[in-house]
């Protein structure tokens, strides 16, 4: 695993002890050198998320990885679940569009 995905993951863990944690490195996905760590895809399904409004939810993993998001990681797509929202939805996440920049 990579060092700022690593980081990533290691922040949510403690911080929200998630019931379910992916994170995609969806950086190849678009233009740049090989094997940066600069678009990630989150899909988190934690209890602490229960009384919080979707927009709180992203400020709060927003504040946890403010050093990623001043620094390596240029966009951060966030799914982000209660668990009871999460097997409503059969628990499974949206897939990411097309990055227009990707050349593909």
């Amino acid at each position: 695993m990579a060092k700022v995905e690593e980081g990533i993951r290691d922040k949510l863990i403690t911080a929200l002890q998630p019931q379910y944690l992916q994170i995609e490195n969806e950086s190849d996905q678009h233009s740049g050198p090989p094997g940066r760590e600069s678009h990630f895809k989150v899909t988190l399904v934690s209890g602490d998320f229960q009384s919080l409004m979707p927009v709180k939810r992203h400020q709060k993993i927003y504040a946890l990885l403010a050093d990623e998001l001043a620094g390596p990681v240029h966009a951060l797509a966030l799914h982000l679940y209660t668990p009871d929202e999460w097997a409503a939805r059969g628990e499974a996440r949206p897939d990411s569009p097309q990055c227009s920049g990707s050349g593909q």
